[in-house]
């Protein structure tokens, strides 16, 4: 099992390429569902959860063409990827599956709107969290879904004629449910009104998209948004928005190991909350032309505190890097969670390396400790593995993170794009 070998001590200098967002391109390319026409998305990240989402498609029906070429013959940046879905062959998506990846769960949207019937295995815990499935179900059955959950699979079904308009308000903001209700609205007969939408950046990349694709949604990016069902969807071409969240992470490397460094591609306004933090915390973050450039020249870090919201608020998603980078701050931080109830699983592997960190409730006490220390860590979540990494960029001597398959899921080449910076980092082999 391969693991990430990193020699503290070493700032960053240069620049890194930020790839396209998996958070974006896992609903958009679950989209393709919705037409039989091809829908072509560019900048689409090469993880391994697009590449297990690929799989998922290709067994309903989907046949994937990476620039021109067959799936599985390019290895490398972000990518230029051709869905067709001219034919659903399967509308059962299997717990063998869905169980890989929980985004996979959302298929029942464009399966139900464009064919009236999924059955889609519930995709069971998460180490994050329970992150049930009430909200998708609630809200399909506001747009007339008969649904049933059946030995462990959910069972739908839409009315004859089809999914209808209908109003749907979340007792709590849920991006996959936002992502699920958009979908399966675009193809329903009449109005849909959602209300408490998730307002993140790749819901409105989705709603961009299906926009191209002929749907007719107005408010993405507000609590509340407008669908006008149509008919169908034809193909459309579309770029996968800048990864807000890796944008956010190589951020907080280099403000945690020092340098400067501008990360290309990406854009401020995706993440101002997380870089207002950075620079409370005594980094210089600055727009370019062309990206986001973060400097600190090796002045101490300061305490900040931060509250893990829905967007525009801390994203979740940051909550561990951040948590790495208070460890060398010159005083005390709380770093309190309000998304998951139980992210907090890093914590113990960032004491490994002789982090002080105390935890009360969904509270972390972080009080900065002038020196980190190499160690064998063990990741535990997408999220927490990385959070490692940026604390082994300073730890003193060498630090190995285990379990990299958690990194593969959501950061494409890391150890490439750091090591680029100066970092000493590798990818050990077995």
């Amino acid at each position: 099992m391969d693991r990430i070998r990193i020699v503290g001590g070493h700032r960053l200098n240069g620049s890194i390429p930020i790839s396209g967002a998996k958070n974006a391109a896992l609903p958009l390319m679950i989209a393709s569902l919705l037409t039989d026409d091809t829908l072509t998305l560019e900048n689409v990240p090469h993880l391994a959860d697009t590449e297990q989402l690929i799989r998922i498609l290709g067994n309903h029906g989907v046949d994937i063409m990476v620039n021109g070429r067959r799936e599985r013959q390019e290895d490398g940046y972000s990518r230029t990827v051709h869905f067709t879905a001219r034919t659903i062959v399967e509308t059962t998506a299997p717990y063998e599956l869905v169980s890989k990846m929980r985004a996979s769960f959302w298929v029942i949207a464009p399966l139900l709107a464009r064919v009236g019937e999924a059955r889609v295995s519930l995709p069971g815990g998460c180490a994050i969290g329970t992150r049930p499935v009430d909200l998708f179900i609630d809200g399909l059955r506001a747009l007339g879904a008969d649904i049933a959950i059946d030995g462990g699979y959910v069972d739908a079904r839409a009315p004859k004629g089809g999914l209808k308009g209908g109003r749907f308000a979340f007792p709590k903001v849920s991006v996959g449910a936002t992502h699920v209700m958009l979908m399966a609205a675009s193809l329903a007969d009449g109005t849909s009104v959602i209300d408490n939408a998730a307002r993140e950046p790749e819901v409105v990349d989705l709603a961009n998209c299906l926009n191209a694709m002929g749907a007719k949604i107005s408010g993405a990016g507000s609590p509340r948004i407008v669908v006008e069902g149509v008919a169908s969807l034809s193909g459309a071409r579309h770029r996968v928005l800048p990864d807000r969240i890796e944008t956010g992470t190589y951020a907080m490397a280099a403000a945690m190991a020092g340098g400067d460094v501008t990360l290309e591609g990406t854009q401020e306004s995706l993440l101002e909350n997380a870089l207002d933090a950075l620079r409370s915390a005594g980094a210089e973050v600055t727009a370019t032309n062309t990206g986001v450039r973060i400097r600190r020249n090796g002045a101490g870090l300061q305490p900040v505190d931060v509250s893990t919201d829905p967007y525009p608020g801390f994203p979740t998603d940051l909550q561990a890097q951040f948590m790495a980078l208070m460890t060398r701050a010159e005083g005390r931080s709380h770093i309190t969670e309000t998304i998951f109830e139980n992210r907090f699983m890093h914590v113990q592997e960032l004491a490994r390396l002789g982090a002080d960190i105390q935890l009360s409730g969904q509270t972390a006490t972080v009080t900065g400790v002038k020196q980190l220390t190499g160690a064998p860590v063990m990741a535990t979540d997408l999220r927490a593995s990385v959070s490692l990494v940026i604390a082994g960029l300073v730890a003193n001597g060498e630090t190995t993170v285990n379990r990299v398959y958690h990194l593969d899921r959501g950061f494409e080449r890391l150890e490439t794009k750091l090591g680029a910076c100066g970092a000493e980092i590798e990818r050990v082999s077995g």
